[in-house]
């Protein structure tokens, strides 16, 4: 009995380009994300097939296709809560929030750029660059930290969920915890796992977890 998680970041947020760390800040998405998130919405419930878009991607990629979803799951920050509400309209059901889902708390820094925050805490941030895993963001969370609240989220979310399809809808740091964890990667390199936004991430747990597919996008697979 497989239980199967598809793993999905929030579409591209306002600003998205500034470069400055939203962590929990409350930032909605973009047009271009909402975009984003109807887009693998279709794709994945097979809507978009109906109307032949991409059929040469997902008859080479059927585990794609989700054929009915038990529950979605979201993170309790608005960018994650509408994705999960535009997916959830395709499968009839209503995001279930999960406060454990949500991205790392980037304290002091969250609004601010790299160079921002090297400017004004020179010494705070040279030690957090230089080992994100032990040392954390003023007042914000440590790689570490996330993963202490992140994976029981996890958990106790496909224990209760065993041997069905669901969809968690998060974050790019949360996401990348979860994979690490999963695949045995140490979380020191955590940053080379990309994840895009409205990035699909597919998972299968039998005796033991099969990512069977990271940071696919919708959007890159229909006709130029």
């Amino acid at each position: 009995m497989v239980t199967k998680i598809y793993l999905i970041r929030h579409g591209e947020t306002e600003d998205a380009d500034s470069g400055r760390y939203k962590g929990h800040l409350d930032v909605p998405l973009s047009e271009n994300g909402i975009k984003q998130i109807k887009k693998l919405a279709k794709y994945i419930s097979g809507e978009a097939g109906k109307r032949g878009s991409a059929e040469v991607v997902r008859s080479e990629s059927p585990d794609f296709l989700i054929s009915g979803l038990s529950a979605i799951y979201s993170s309790d920050l608005i960018r994650a809560v509408k994705s999960a509400d535009i997916i959830a309209e395709q499968f009839d059901l209503k995001p279930v929030i999960f406060a454990g889902l949500k991205e790392r708390n980037f304290g002091e820094w969250e609004g601010m750029t790299f160079n921002e925050i090297e400017e004004k805490w020179p010494d705070a941030f040279s030690a957090w660059a230089s080992n994100p895993l032990k040392f954390s963001p003023i007042d914000g969370e440590s790689t570490s930290e996330v993963r202490e609240r992140v994976m029981p989220a996890f958990n106790e979310i496909t224990d209760k969920h065993k041997g069905q399809n669901i969809a968690i809808v998060s974050h790019g740091g949360v996401i990348r915890i979860i994979l690490c964890e999963l695949l045995g990667i140490p979380l020191e390199n955590i940053f080379r796992i990309e994840q895009d936004f409205a990035a699909l991430n597919i998972i299968e747990l039998w005796d033991y977890p099969v990512v069977k597919l990271i940071n696919f996008r919708a959007q890159n697979t229909e006709p130029r």
